[in-house]
């Protein structure tokens, strides 16, 4: 660690050193010019009264174009893991407790639609780093406006053109262990419609064995004008993907050669000999409408449909399912002398076949279970934001959320019909915010969250349907402040937060691997988060033309408060999978004359792999580095650029499976690895 910061404080040295003291005009922070979109504040950074982590294209930028793992984890709170090429999880105060894999107890929506299907689970590995023009984290629950959940919400903004530009673009990005990125786009900016057109095909050998990815995404999104008052945006998704599971391992065996993938053990075979993958084909379409009625009303209402051909072959078994989804969302607006009131109404439902074979390396064999799955959701939401006296203001929140599960299984004689059906519960929440000065705010907020048991979660891996598990109920208290201080050259935000859970779902595994969920009883899960960022002045005739200093720090003190399993009691321990302590930190600079370097460093604390607090994957420090040059041809931009990750060659483990059988935690990540790509641009038109 002391190495490791070392080498990260001389990098910022060196950089600043290149900056000139002489008169000037101070570079103004982006966080002034940027516009938070969640819950409907569409307020800059420094009076919206909420935690919400935000990343731009150039955030986004600021590593590979492999994964959105890195830039994902610069935001205090967030743990995003990838435990193979394809294979993610993301977590938001600690919610990885609950997802094995993939992305649960964690609301997605793409361009104002959900993402995230009716039956809780998000295939967040289905879009390229390029699709995602930008990002909003809200942490905390918000059921109050994004259907039911504790784990948060990520609000994702897809790439689009503005008015005005026409272009036609193309990169290329070679890496280790067999990494290939190669991207087309093609942008037309008419005055009344925008179209962006994406194809992007990515693929990996992977840094273990069986751990080979091949993706194609095709992303398309039109927007239309077709009048002063109305907008259509429509979005329009194809993914193929296809990754290799290569297993965890255990210490042991990622001690004597961490590229391997899990070996055979007792009766179960290897993850190569069972030929361990998921291959996901899927299609999403969404169409949104937006209508200004007058000045102060807008509405904005939205359809989606999704439909997904899913192949699991794993070492218990070979899984198939299709997953068909529709869903709509409607938001309307009214903005009055002292406040806004918004209000809306979101409904999914779903359906699943899903049918289990016996797996013969590979190859489906004989069907084990023939089983059917319906699910849906809907969510009734109000909001009130009130300016009050003394420059405070009041929002005021709530909703009404209801779950419903059904499961039937055809291969039994005769069927058999499950169903779990989670009544509806209001869920508020309320914030008080104070503009201490014109630079300086803060707020106190309280809120609730209700989180039902996902699909996965009732029926998991094992196929049996769970008729025991209860949702998840949990009450949030934090306080927070925010503000630009030295003439806006630094901007500081602390948050810390009281989140008490009941009904903690977490995950088990069993000695094939398949997972299974219980309820944990009751947690405290309290952290403190603090962002720094510092835009310093920059001088007339400084080398540079802007410069970012950037730290981040999470402090997760995250217990069981009351948990018994059989016999053994859990009371006091810590939760597996957080790390108590999390440091993230960062220089993005860029010269006059094109160049650019970013330096990136992350530190993760050790954490617990089980829940008795025995076994434990040790801490690492990460450092990154990509430096570039971007021409300033207007009509043909071209960036060169080459970087490298884990340059400290560090040996860790990213997406551990927690509580695994026979200490099967650990799959161990990439060691140093390097990249170098190409961006080249043909332009017709600028933007207006």
């Amino acid at each position: 660690m002391k190495n490791s910061l070392s080498i990260f404080l001389m990098c910022a040295s060196i950089t600043l050193l290149a900056q000139e003291e002489k008169d000037t005009v101070v570079r103004q922070p982006m966080l002034e010019a940027v516009t938070v979109e969640a819950f409907n504040y569409q307020r800059p950074w420094l009076t919206t009264p909420a935690s919400i982590g935000q990343l731009d294209t150039q955030d986004l930028m600021q590593f590979n174009d492999v994964s959105l793992v890195s830039a994902m984890n610069t935001i205090p709170g967030v743990r995003m893991e990838e435990r193979s090429p394809g294979s993610y999880r993301f977590s938001i105060r600690g919610s990885t407790m609950r997802s094995p894999f993939g992305v649960r107890n964690v609301k997605v929506y793409l361009n104002g639609l959900p993402f995230t299907d009716p039956g809780g689970n998000t295939y967040l590995n289905l879009l390229d780093v390029n699709t995602i023009q930008s990002a909003e984290v809200i942490k905390g629950p918000g059921s109050s406006m994004y259907g039911a959940g504790t784990g948060g919400a990520l609000l994702l903004q897809g790439s689009g053109v503005e008015r005005g530009r026409n272009s036609f673009s193309t990169s290329a990005t070679a890496g280790s262990f067999g990494y290939q990125h190669y991207l087309v786009q093609a942008d037309f900016g008419e005055e009344n419609d925008q179209t962006t057109i994406q194809y992007a095909h990515q693929q990996a050998d992977g840094y273990r064995n069986q751990s080979q990815m091949d993706r194609d995404v095709l992303y398309a999104r039109f927007n239309g004008y077709i009048d002063t008052k109305q907008k259509i945006t429509t979005t329009l998704l194809y993914s193929d993907l296809y990754y290799q599971t290569p297993g965890g391992l255990t210490l042991a065996e990622m001690e004597e050669d961490p590229q391997q993938a899990r070996p055979a053990a007792g009766p179960n075979p290897s993850a190569e000999e069972q030929q361990a993958a998921v291959n996901n084909k899927t299609l999403y379409l969404g169409i949104n409408h937006e209508f200004y009625w007058n000045e102060n009303l807008k509405s904005v209402t939205g359809l989606y449909g999704t439909y997904s051909n899913f192949k699991n072959p794993s070492i218990r078994n070979y899984e198939r399912r299709t997953e068909q989804s529709l869903g709509f969302r409607s938001v309307t607006d009214y903005r009055f002398d002292n406040g806004k009131l918004t209000a809306g109404i979101e409904f999914q439902s779903g359906f699943s076949p899903i049918k289990t074979y016996a797996n013969d390396q590979g190859v489906p064999d004989g069907i084990q279970t023939d089983d059917e799955i319906g699910s849906s959701n809907y969510s009734v939401f109000a909001q009130a934001e009130f300016l009050l006296p003394y420059k405070f203001a009041l929002t005021i929140g709530g909703s009404l959320n209801g779950n419903q599960i059904a499961f039937e299984r055809l291969s039994a004689i005769p069927p058999v019909e499950d169903e779990r059906k989670f009544n509806a519960i209001f869920s508020p929440r309320i914030v008080l915010q104070k503009e201490i000065s014109k630079n300086l705010f803060g707020y106190f907020s309280y809120s609730q969250g209700f989180s039902p048991p996902t699909v996965a979660e009732l029926y998991p891996s094992t196929n049996v349907f769970n008729q025991t598990l209860d949702p998840e109920k949990g009450e949030n208290y934090e306080l927070g402040l925010k503000g630009f201080f030295v003439n806006k050259k630094i901007a500081i935000e602390v948050v810390g937060y009281i989140f008490d859970l009941s009904e903690t779902i977490v995950v088990r595994r069993d000695e094939s691997g398949a997972d299974y969920f219980i309820n944990a009883g009751e947690t405290n899960q309290n952290g403190v988060e603090l962002t720094v960022k510092y835009f310093p002045v920059m001088a007339s005739g400084s080398f540079l033309s802007s410069l970012n200093l950037w730290a981040g720090y999470s402090l997760n003190d995250y217990l069981y408060k009351g948990f018994q399993q059989d016999t053994v009691d859990f009371s006091g321990k810590e939760m597996p999978g957080i790390a108590p302590n999390t440091i993230m930190a960062g220089i993005n600079s860029t010269t006059k004359i094109g160049l650019y370097a970013t330096v990136t460093f992350q530190y993760t604390d050790a954490m617990w792999m089980n829940d008795a607090n025995t076994d434990v994957a040790e801490s690492y420090a990460l450092l990154g580095v990509r430096v570039g040059y971007k021409n300033r041809w207007p009509k043909i931009p071209f960036e060169l650029f080459f970087g490298a990750d884990n340059l400290l060659d560090e040996k860790y483990s990213l997406g551990n499976d927690l509580n695994a059988f026979g200490g099967r935690y650990y799959n161990p990540a990439p060691t140093r690895n390097f990249y170098a790509g190409l961006k080249i641009s043909l332009v017709a038109s600028e933007g207006q």
